[in-house]
């Protein structure tokens, strides 16, 4: 029979029960809130020396896997797996906090809980309602702690400062970049709660803007415009040629040279004579190839001195480098190919943020590098959950960017918006605005998907596999979550199910069962590649 506990009161893990892998399950919800659940690692000192043990959404298990986030599941609004004998020495505490994402406070937070579940069955619960709050927007809601042996305490401590106090008081740092942690995996299974039910409604959307005339849709992946084509010779003042030359032979000293034969063109050789007779003509070779040459001998119709493979265009070293020379157009961003861009990081004078390793090669004065920008600055700021590690590019010079030969797409924005899923984003220019968001749905790979919105004046580059369709959001579009690239920023999305209660009663479904579905006046538009991530 579990245990109810009040706000101080603490207990042995040994006395609840004699496992140590246990579950631990928060509950929390309140009308228009949404909510980020948290774990902090805690050293001797109850601060957070090492970042490794901040388990939240982007960071979703510790290196030893001591500390799993394991997402909502059994009514519960966000879990842990915690294995207190795999959880190394230095680390003594395990705080689990609760944090408004938006406005709100915790005086509005309806009945919830922290529970601690062993083996399948709840051995401690600690209940809470908002009417123990009032301004706070951030609370510590239990700890396990080492003292000789693991304990737990109900705390319900709050913070009128939100996630910021908290990061302070653990000893942490709040500044606006900071590399993302490893991507959402699977959670492992280990004897959840045996009364699962549907968990409750999680992140609901903030409160409307005020309605605005929908932006056009950006041209998705136009290339920039070409450089402007040599001129060419007008084709009358080229000489005429009436067939292709070849050099004749010389004829022998002391002979006049041979006219052609009637039919044959001259600088060719005499037809080949017959072969004898009981003996099969030489095989023609398959259609397109050319016949073969003997060992030291030039190919028909081919000037002397010039080597074989040589193409059409010219001879030499330079006429085959010509089609892939650097693409200059005097643009910020260039499409040197469908692969690769340049950006010149000499005109607009801001540095540019690109995916870790995302760099091929640079000319100029260019550093790389990041700032270790403390954790709320991966929750706003660099977060993906797509184990996204952004670099920041200054300095003057040339950058060339690529990805595992992705398709790359230059998005100008001009005051306007757009939401990119973020495994998809490249790089962007420092100048745009940008945050992370989260789209929570079961059966989404990870529990959610995450995007990032941009607005301002700027570019993003979006990466695809294969080309991309862009279609306008009508009342009845859907969109694969594992497919979808991008969509205006205008455009509503909510998570549809097609799974039915009688789906045990068939062999196997369609493998289709979780879309998005996108809502929004004329002129809103989804982008969608031809490739499930």
């Amino acid at each position: 029979m579990a245990r109810e506990f009040q706000r101080g009161h603490k207990a042995k893990v040994s006395d609840l029960t004699s496992g140590t892998d246990l579950y631990v399950g928060v509950q929390i919800a309140g009308p228009g809130l949404t909510f980020d659940i948290s774990c902090f690692g805690l050293d001797a000192d109850e601060q957070l020396s090492d970042d490794r043990y901040f388990i939240f959404f982007n960071q979703p298990k510790s290196p030893e896997e001591s500390i799993q986030l394991l997402g909502a599941q059994a009514g519960d609004t966000e879990s842990f797996r915690v294995t207190l004998d795999r959880i190394p020495a230095n680390i003594h505490k395990l705080s689990f906090t609760a944090t408004l994402d938006g406005a709100g406070q915790m005086s509005q937070v309806g009945p919830g809980y922290i529970r601690i579940v062993a083996g399948g069955e709840e051995v401690v619960k600690y209940a809470f309602t908002g009417s123990e709050f009032t301004t706070e927007r951030a609370v510590m809601l239990g700890d396990f702690y080492l003292k000789d042996v693991w304990r737990f305490a109900a705390v319900g401590q709050g913070f009128d400062g939100g996630l910021d106090a908290l990061l302070k008081n653990f000893g942490g740092e709040v500044a606006e970049e900071a590399p993302v942690a490893p991507s959402h995996d699977a959670p492992p299974a280990f004897a959840p709660p045996s009364q699962a039910s549907a968990p409750p409604a999680f992140g609901a959307p903030a409160a409307p803007q005020a309605p605005q005339a929908p932006q056009p849709a950006p041209a998705f992946g136009a290339p920039s415009a070409p450089a402007p084509a040599p001129q060419q010779p007008p084709v009358h003042a080229a000489p005429t040629i009436a067939a292709p030359m070849a050099p004749q032979a010389p004829a022998p000293y002391g002979q006049p040279p041979q006219q052609p034969q009637f039919g044959q063109i001259p600088g060719q050789g005499a037809p080949p004579a017959a072969p004898p007779y009981g003996q099969q003509p030489p095989a023609a070779p398959p259609y397109g190839q050319q016949p073969p040459v003997p060992f030291g001998q030039q190919p028909p119709g081919l000037p002397h001195g010039v080597p074989q493979g040589v193409p059409a265009a010219g001879a030499g070293l330079q006429a085959a480098l010509q089609p892939y020379k650097e693409a200059a157009t005097g643009q910020r961003w260039t499409s040197q190919n469908q692969q690769l861009m340049r950006v010149d990081l000499t005109m607009g004078g801001m540095p540019v943020l690109a995916r870790q390793g995302s760099m091929v090669m640079y000319q100029g004065k260019v550093d790389f590098g990041y700032k270790g920008a403390g954790f709320a600055g991966r929750m706003v700021g660099n977060a993906t959950g797509q184990e996204m590690q952004l670099m920041r590019c200054t300095g003057r010079g040339q950058v060339f960017l690529a990805e595992e030969g992705a398709h790359l797409h230059p998005i100008e924005l001009q005051g306007d918006g757009i939401c990119v899923s973020a495994e998809n984003v490249l790089a962007f220019d420092e100048s745009l605005q940008y945050e992370v968001r989260r789209i929570e749905g079961h059966g989404i790979p990870g529990g959610a998907l995450f995007t990032m919105q941009f607005q301002g004046t700027g570019t993003v580059v979006v990466k695809t596999h294969g080309v991309p369709v862009v279609l306008p959001v009508t009342p009845t579009t859907f969109a694969d979550c594992n497919a979808v690239v991008a969509w205006s920023s205008a455009s509503q999305v909510i998570v549809s199910s097609q799974v039915r209660l009688r789906r045990n009663a068939y062999p196997g479904h369609s493998g289709e069962t979780v879309n998005l579905q996108f809502r929004g006046a004329p002129g809103n538009f989804v982008v969608v590649q031809p490739y499930e991530v």
